[in-house]
């Protein structure tokens, strides 16, 4: 898929899933443990800034990353690295990611039926 501009919505993902991750201090950090959530940071590209999101911890010890707002580009193959603060927490590698902004916005406009405009030039008004 070649999304026709820089910025379309198909490049869009809020949400992501790591392979097992890999801690800094070896162990999950305890929030993470006890609530099996946390909000904290996160970049997939050297220099980026810090995305805000919310980590899932999952029992095979990898993360489903929920993203405050969607970033552009993110890939499978490329490498999730997690902070709090200034402290790097850990990284794991990008194994799948969620719908598209496009193919979310692609289903809400189909779920809300067809709009009145074109239900009247399917049937016309007798």
């Amino acid at each position: 898929f070649k999304a026709p501009s820089t910025d379309h919505p198909a490049l869009y993902r809020d949400l992501l899933r790591t392979n097992r991750v890999h801690w800094i201090a070896e162990e999950p950090p305890a929030e993470l443990v006890r609530e099996k959530m946390m909000e904290c940071h996160f970049r997939f590209r050297h220099q980026m800034a810090l995305v805000p999101c919310v980590l899932t911890l999952n029992q095979d010890g990898s993360v489903w990353v929920t993203l405050v707002k969607p970033a552009r580009a993110i890939t499978p193959g490329q490498f999730a690295v997690f902070y709090k603060g200034d402290e790097c927490l850990g990284s794991g590698k990008i194994l799948r990611i969620g719908p598209s902004v496009y193919t979310m916005q692609q289903g809400k406009n189909r779920e809300e039926g067809p709009k009145k405009e074109e239900i009247d030039k399917i049937e016309p008004a007798t």
